[in-house]
């Protein structure tokens, strides 16, 4: 029996023998990184510079960009170090660290997307009360809301976690999972389970809710109003679901990895898949949302050219 005291690391078992390609992977994921990095940062700096963009829309966008920034920061640097490595193992301090790093940006992400959704819905639908419903004072309060809620509500989950002793070590994993590592411990889970299956109701139903009301009431106005409202919509919208389907899709992709015997598929696709949710999601926003945005590209532009 192993207990967390004598614990030291755990083994990642998901990454493959790749050989001198390791160097070509290694390339690829930290030019990934790097346009990550360059292109978040750009707009949370072009932001904060431009004193019109601080409105409730650019404020929730920046509180996303600072979140991609959050989660890829989790993940990238390990999994480069991986990629070199020989041996596939991290520490267990590191691994609980990664843990709640990963799990935080993906309750952050979603939460701010649904109230990025609820905000959309107040300017396409009570046009005339959204600057006293919705004031930049007020959107900071729920920024700093959806932060505390998502890092609070995983504190449970990680101090039920980082309890345990364990029988094993070893991980069919790219990165740590609270899923897998539970999976090894020699002591009664319930409490675990139990509340990880609330924790997973909470995390879902919490920004659901407010997203499908809002994009409800939003179709309502799109059927029935004008087409200078339709087309405000769509333009507002689109990118706003596009970024809400894909990261949807990247987590649905990540449970199903973690929870069910995935090895008919091929090893590639398997890391692909597990590791999409934090890959594609940081690197698709910042392109989707700052071609879209008018006022952002021409605060950029007027940035650079300056």
């Amino acid at each position: 029996m192993m207990s967390n005291s004598t614990l030291s690391y755990f083994i990642l078992g998901a990454y493959l023998n790749v050989g001198i390609l390791r160097y070509l992977y290694f390339m690829i994921t930290a030019l990934l990184y790097s346009v990550i990095v360059i292109a978040n940062t750009s707009l949370i700096v072009v932001i904060c510079r431009n004193r019109s963009l601080h409105e409730p829309m650019y404020l929730f966008l920046c509180s996303l960009f600072v979140n991609e920034l959050y989660g890829s920061t989790g993940f990238f640097p390990f999994f480069l170090t991986q990629i070199l490595s020989d041996i596939h193992t991290v520490s267990t301090s590191c691994c609980f660290l990664q843990i709640y790093c990963i799990y935080t940006y993906a309750s952050v992400e979603f939460v701010n997307l649904a109230v990025m959704s609820y905000d959309r819905y107040l300017a396409i639908c009570c046009p005339l009360q959204y600057n006293t419903r919705m004031t930049s004072k007020k959107a900071f309060i729920i920024i700093i809301v959806v932060w505390l809620y998502s890092f609070v509500k995983f504190l449970i989950t990680f101090s039920l976690s980082i309890r345990l002793t364990f029988c094993g070590n070893a991980i069919n994993s790219l990165f740590c999972r609270n899923y897998l590592v539970v999976k090894l411990t020699c002591l009664d889970t319930t409490v675990n389970h139990i509340y990880g299956l609330f924790a997973t109701v909470i995390t879902i139903s919490v920004p659901l809710l407010p997203i499908l009301f809002s994009y409800m009431k939003i179709l309502k106005i799109c059927f029935s109003g004008s087409k200078q409202t339709r087309q405000k919509a769509v333009s507002t919208c689109t990118p706003q679901l596009v970024s809400l389907i894909n990261f949807s899709f990247g987590c649905f992709f990540e449970v199903i990895q973690s929870r069910f015997d995935m090895s008919s598929l091929p090893s590639v696709l398997r890391m692909i898949l597990s590791v999409y949710f934090v890959i594609l999601q940081p690197l698709l926003n910042p392109i989707m949302f700052g071609l879209q945005m008018s006022k952002i590209r021409k605060t950029y532009t007027h940035i650079v050219s300056t």
